[in-house]
């Protein structure tokens, strides 16, 4: 008598990814090597002296790894007070013009007006105005316009920080309208059905209600608005004439020699001013995480 032998197991083979995903794979990868490649060299480039590179070059093995260039980037820069003018500028910047777009952005998802739509293409088209072009009438117009001493030394909206403030607040405040009325419109209406059935005021369904539920949003905003604002050189440079008023930014100007530049000091320099943005973003990363996939699970 025989006995029937069972099959041998077939080995499963793991289905073959779609071509579409590995080409996203293989995209994002190459990005992420082409983005981390310029800081890895300056990085490389910071700790290395002057004196070796003039020597051997900048794509050269390092026989000498220092972090003098820091020391001095910092000391001959003068860094600590341009970091004192960037948070004068970059923090009221992004609180006020979060605060005025969120007000905007509210009246225009929840209120239905015959000019509900020009409004808002009015503050998205002013994101698409190039800033070198209203340089001169804008200039023009901060030599005009005083301020009160206690806000301005020079008395003027000109060469004042209160004037950088207003100019990116001025500049932002479209793209942020355009983010949060989009999100505020995907907050469902019986909520605020209920909150006028309870009795809410108008300013108790603004803030009390939607502002919680628009953290996310605020959040990706404010990371976004940090970096654009802090990392601002044109306004700087134009609007203000005072050296010590400038931020940041102009601070790497300060170590541009006129026929000498130490591009080692300068490497570092630049590393030292992008602490800041690294650091918000890596208190805000969950919250800028999940505004920036807000449109993938709400429509």
């Amino acid at each position: 008598m025989t006995t029937a032998t069972a099959p041998a197991p077939v080995a499963r083979r793991s289905p073959a990814r779609p071509p579409a995903r590995v080409a996203a794979q293989v995209f994002m990868i190459s990005a992420t090597v082409l983005w981390l490649v310029p800081i890895v060299f300056a990085f490389y480039v910071a700790l290395r002296p002057i004196s070796e590179t003039n020597k051997l070059g900048y794509v050269s093995i390092a026989h000498t790894l220092t972090l003098e260039n820091f020391s001095n980037a910092w000391n001959q820069s003068d860094m600590l007070r341009f970091f004192e003018n960037s948070v004068k500028i970059t923090v009221p910047a992004v609180i006020i013009t979060l605060f005025l777009a969120s007000c905007v952005a509210f009246v225009v998802s929840r209120f239905n007006f015959k000019f509900n739509v020009a409004l808002l293409i009015i503050f998205t088209a002013g994101n698409l105005l190039p800033q070198q072009v209203i340089i001169t009438p804008l200039y023009r117009l901060y030599l005009q316009i005083h301020l009160p001493h206690v806000i301005s030394d020079s008395g003027l909206l000109y060469n004042s920080i209160a004037g950088l403030i207003v100019i990116n607040v001025s500049f932002q405040l479209g793209f942020c309208v355009f983010v949060l009325s989009n999100y505020m419109k995907t907050i469902p209406h019986e909520m605020y059905e209920a909150a006028v059935v309870d009795g809410a005021s108008l300013w108790a369904r603004y803030w009390r209600l939607t502002m919680p539920l628009c953290r996310p949003a605020l959040a990706a905003l404010a990371t976004l608005l940090t970096t654009w604002i802090y990392n601002d050189f044109f306004w700087a440079i134009t609007l203000v004439q005072t050296g010590n008023k400038r931020p940041i930014t102009s601070a790497l100007a300060n170590l541009q020699g006129q026929f000498v530049s130490n591009q080692n000091m300068i490497a570092a320099a630049a590393l030292l001013a992008a602490i800041p943005t690294l650091v918000v973003y890596l208190l805000l990363q969950k919250q800028f995480i999940a505004g920036l996939s807000l449109g993938s699970s709400k429509g």
